[in-house]
C-alpha cells in the first residue's frame, strides 16, 4: 500500500523526529513572498515556564528562533511556475532564517495556496466489536467511509474526522474509551491538483530539505487568525494573498470546507499599473501608500505624485487624485469579495449558527476593506491578525503572516488525520485513491 496514505504517515514520522531533535522550519511559499520561520521545540515543561511565561494557547511547546522573508519569484496564483526561480527564493529565505537562528535546518513543513482545492464530506458507521471504543474501531469507522471519486490527477491533502457519534450521542471530539454499540464519523476530505503538490514537493527536494508535512494555506491561516470561539461556533477565514485568495470554514474547531480563488492583491496592482501606465513596482508602491476602497470628499483634493523613471519629464511628474486611484482599485476588490460570497453561499455557510467572517492575509490591509466587505459578505466582518507566537519578530506579526504563523501551530499541534490511524489494509478505500497517487511511488 505504497500510496498517499503511506507517504503522509512517513511525513508525520519525519515531523516527530524533527520535533524530538528540537528544530523544524515552516515555509510559506506565496505569490508575493516566501516566508520561513525556524521553530525550536522544547518539552511542555521546558524553557517557557523557566522564563516565567505560562502556557499561552499551548505555545509553551515552541518558540521562533529565526525568521526571514524574501520576495517570491516564479510563483503565480499560489502555484510554482518557474522551478529554478522558486528554488532560489526558498534557499534565500531558509538560509537567512538559519543564520538568524544559528542552527542548521533539514526538515520543513510547507503550505500551499491555489491548486484548486475541493472539499468533500464523507460519513461512515460501524458496529463495535467490544462495548468500548478502541483506536482500532476509530480506524475501522474511517475506513467505512465511502471514498468519493476525486477524479484523476488529484491528491488528498487533508482527511480529518470532524465529528463522531456514539449511538444517539453526537458531537464527540474523541470517542476513544467511551462505551456504546454503534460508532459513526463525519470526515472532511480536501483534495488539490496533483501537479501543483508534486511541483512543491520536488522544489523542496531540490533545496536539499526534507518535507515533514504539507498543509493547505487556507487551513493554516484560519488556525492563526480565528480566535478559539470563532473556530468553535463557526466562522469563515478569508486569506487575501498576492495571487490567490484562500477561504476556509471552521466549526467545532475543525475545517469543514476550503476553497481558493485565482485572484488576489497582485491583480489590484496590475489594474493600477495598466490604468496609470506605470511599472508594477511603482503601482505596488502607490497601492501600499495611498490605496483604499472607500472615497470621501477629501480624496478628490488629495493629489498623489505618480513618479516614474521613464526619463520623460511630463510623464514622470503626473499627479492623480486619491479618488481616481480608489476608482481603479475598488472594482477589482469588489469582484474578489463577490466571488468569495458566491463560494461561501455554495458551501452553505449561511446555515451555520454563527456567521463571523475574518479577513486576513497581506491583501486585507487595504484601508476601508472591512467596511466594503461587511456590505458584500454580511454584517459580522473583522480584520484578523495572526496570534502572537513566542519569539516572533515584530516585522512578522502583520496580517500577511497569518499562514506562516498558522504553520507553527499546525507543526506543534496537528489535528488527527486519517493517516494517524492504522486503517486495516483490506478496508482501506485505496481503489479510488490508487490512480491519483501513482507518482508518489516514484517520488518517495
Amino acid at each position: 500500500m505504497t500510496d498517499l496514505y503511506q507517504s503522509q504517515r512517513a511525513m508525520r514520522r519525519i515531523r516527530k523526529q524533527a520535533m524530538d531533535r528540537g528544530v523544524v522550519a515552516v515555509l510559506d511559499i506565496g505569490t508575493s513572498k516566501v516566508a520561513c520561520l525556524v521553530l525550536k521545540f522544547d518539552g511542555p515543561d521546558g524553557f517557557a515556564e523557566a522564563e516565567g511565561i505560562g502556557s499561552l494557547a499551548g505555545q509553551s511547546m515552541f518558540r521562533v528562533i529565526g525568521a526571514a522573508t524574501t520576495r517570491s519569484r516564479g510563483v503565480s496564483f499560489g502555484e510554482i511556475g518557474a522551478m529554478n526561480e522558486t528554488e532560489r527564493a526558498i534557499r534565500t529565505a531558509v538560509q537567512a532564517a538559519q543564520k538568524m537562528a544559528n542552527v542548521r535546518v533539514d526538515h520543513v513543513i510547507a503550505c500551499l495556496s491555489g491548486a484548486a482545492p475541493r472539499s468533500y464530506g464523507l460519513d461512515g458507521a460501524v458496529e463495535l466489536e467490544d462495548s468500548t471504543v478502541s483506536e482500532h474501531d476509530v480506524a475501522r469507522v474511517m475506513a467505512a467511509c465511502d471514498m468519493p471519486d476525486i477524479g484523476a490527477g488529484r491528491e488528498v491533502l487533508h482527511a480529518q474526522p470532524v465529528n463522531f457519534a456514539l449511538d444517539h450521542r453526537t458531537g464527540l471530539i474523541d470517542p476513544r474509551g467511551q462505551i456504546g454499540n454503534r460508532l459513526a464519523v463525519d470526515m472532511h476530505l480536501l483534495t488539490v491538483e496533483a501537479t501543483a503538490l508534486q511541483n512543491l514537493l520536488y522544489c523542496i527536494k531540490r533545496c536539499d530539505l526534507e518535507l515533514a508535512g504539507v498543509a493547505s494555506s487556507a487551513y493554516v491561516s484560519a488556525l492563526s487568525a480565528l480566535v478559539e470561539d470563532e473556530q468553535e461556533l463557526g466562522a469563515a477565514c478569508i486569506d487575501l494573498g498576492g495571487g490567490a485568495t484562500g477561504m476556509s470554514i471552521f466549526i467545532k474547531k475543525h475545517m469543514i470546507y476550503a476553497d481558493s480563488l485565482r485572484m488576489g492583491g497582485d491583480h489590484v496592482t496590475q489594474d493600477i499599473s495598466k490604468g496609470l501606465g506605470v511599472s508594477q513596482a511603482t503601482a505596488e508602491r502607490i497601492k501600499t501608500f495611498y490605496g483604499g476602497v472607500v472615497a470621501t470628499g477629501m480624496d478628490d483634493r488629495e493629489m498623489i505624485e505618480i513618479g516614474g523613471d521613464t526619463g520623460d519629464y511630463d510623464h514622470d511628474r503626473r499627479q492623480i487624485s486619491r479618488a481616481e486611484l480608489i476608482g481603479i482599485m475598488r472594482p477589482r476588490v469588489e469582484e474578489i469579495l463577490e466571488d468569495v460570497r458566491a463560494r461561501l453561499d455554495a458551501a452553505g455557510f449561511d446555515h451555520l449558527p454563527s456567521q463571523k467572517i475574518v479577513l486576513t492575509g497581506g491583501g486585507s490591509q487595504i484601508p476601508g476593506l472591512d467596511g466594503l466587505a461587511s456590505r458584500i459578505l454580511g454584517q459580522q466582518v473583522r480584520l484578523g491578525r495572526p496570534l502572537r507566537v513566542q519569539g516572533l519578530p515584530q516585522a512578522a506579526t502583520g496580517a500577511g503572516f497569518a499562514s506562516v504563523v498558522g504553520m507553527c501551530l499546525f507543526a506543534a499541534h496537528p489535528q488527527d488525520e486519517w493517516w494517524d490511524f492504522d486503517i486495516p489494509a483490506e478496508r482501506y478505500p485505496a481503489r479510488s485513491l490508487k490512480r491519483a497517487v501513482r507518482w508518489f511511488k516514484d517520488n518517495w
